[in-house]
């Protein structure tokens, strides 16, 4: 039977604009807060390469390289969700203005006990404020997206341009901090990095008019449920497992990577190493976001995050320059679609006033995989045979993986009538596929 209803033919229906990086760059405000948020999160990529470099030359020990690069890793992860949180309750600028000066100066600081061959518990007791102090912002312009996208279907072009200009950092940051401690001198990166950070935090912090408003959700009624804690959200508690697994594979390489290249008399490619990691990382962010899919993002996070435990169990075999940089690229490729995903699923799950917090919680979780992973991937290169580093990486994505699908029906949001986590799920649904 045919339907009574009539339809006005395709061809004279105007087609919905699809979503992409040339709309979303039209955001109005957007460059304003994109370009110094850029230049502020360029350091982060070069902190842990630069402290490993720094300390391997004025110790000898990788083991002590990577310690103290972890112990900063470490202590980034359990204060940034609390300076999320902060940056939620007090607005941006109030938490990273501070931030950056005390980690310009713990940085520096740090410089200087290593390049004086202070003992091992100093460079932890220096590592500490300044792993601490790490600016998030990163989770500040993921934040600001949010405000500017709420409900838009470009927020997932959104988190897959964050993710590119993420991986971009992660291209730049490593080759630029390895050619300043090999070829001016080994404190350069990490003095390099301190100095950015403090630059480039305060030209952002400087861009008012986009951060999100604390007076929106700080001051009514519901304050109480706007700013509880997005660690009460299950599918937050997921991701961070996930995002851990993902800190290894960063850690990992980081270590086992300046490790071979040092081994075969070639330390100076140990940037292009990890530039090449990176690269892929950031040209399938770049394809993740420019393509419409019709998969869930349960579903790609599944898939992705197989692909990338499956090419990171592989690492450890690889014994010659080109096939590592082959395997580093595939590496890459897989890690971008899980990190999107992740962060598109943030938006559908946690509500306005805790989205930073939780945003800070999945950088947390990457740094402090990363931190896991440069202790025991130096630990292993030092005791263990050349390359050994290169289990790390495996390590941490197989179990997450597991976890991962074990769990995934708590990455589905709840029903709006429906109070979790004391308030936390007041808010209007969005649409996860």
């Amino acid at each position: 039977m045919e339907s009574t209803v009539t339809t006005e033919p395709a061809e004279q229906r105007p087609a919905p604009p699809r979503p992409g990086y040339g709309q979303l760059l039209r955001t109005r405000g957007a460059w304003t807060f994109l370009v110094p948020g850029f230049a502020a999160r360029q350091p982060f990529a070069m902190l842990t390469i630069s402290i490993v470099l720094l300390v391997r030359h004025t110790t000898g020990s990788y083991g002590a390289a990577g310690a103290a690069a972890a112990v900063t890793g470490v202590s980034m992860a359990l204060c940034a969700p609390y300076g999320g949180r902060l940056a939620d309750r007090y607005g941006q600028r109030a938490v990273l203005v501070p931030g950056v000066v005390v980690h310009a100066l713990s940085g520096l600081g740090l410089t200087a006990l290593a390049l004086s061959h202070a003992p091992l518990w100093a460079l932890f007791a220096a590592a500490v404020p300044t792993g601490a102090s790490v600016p998030q912002v990163g989770p500040m312009v993921r934040a600001r997206w949010g405000v500017k996208l709420q409900g838009s279907p470009l927020m997932s072009t959104a988190a897959a341009f964050e993710s590119v200009t993420d991986e971009l950092t992660f291209v730049v940051g490593p080759l630029l901090a390895t050619a300043l401690c090999t070829t001016v001198t080994p404190s350069a990166g990490l003095v390099t990095e301190a100095l950015l950070t403090l630059v480039g935090g305060l030209l952002f912090a400087a861009q008012r008019g986009t951060q999100p408003s604390v007076d929106a959700h700080g001051a009514d009624e519901h304050a109480r449920v706007t700013h509880t804690s997005a660690l009460r959200v299950p599918g937050v508690r997921v991701l961070i497992v996930t995002f851990l697994g993902i800190g290894a594979v960063f850690g990992g390489m980081q270590v086992s990577l300046a490790a071979f290249t040092e081994s075969i008399g070639e330390p100076g490619l140990n940037g292009v190493l990890y530039g090449v990691f990176a690269a892929g990382n950031m040209l399938s962010g770049f394809v993740c976001g420019a393509i419409a899919w019709r998969a869930t993002p349960r579903r790609r996070l599944a898939v992705g995050y197989a692909g990338l435990a499956l090419t990171a169990s592989a690492l450890w075999t690889a014994h010659s320059l080109p096939l590592l940089a082959g395997l580093g690229l595939l590496v890459g490729v897989c890690i971008a679609p899980a990190l999107i995903t992740g962060y598109t699923l943030v938006e559908a799950l946690v509500p306005a006033g805790a989205r930073t917090e939780a945003f800070t919680w999945l950088t947390g979780a990457v740094a402090l995989g990363q931190a896991a992973a440069v202790t025991v991937a130096g630990q292993l290169e030092d005791r263990l045979w050349g390359g050994a580093g290169f289990l790390v990486p495996m390590a941490g994505t197989v179990p997450a993986l597991a976890t991962l699908l074990l769990l995934r029906s708590r990455l589905v949001p709840r029903p709006v009538n429906r109070t979790v986590a004391r308030g936390v799920g007041h808010r209007a649904p969005v649409a996860v596929d």
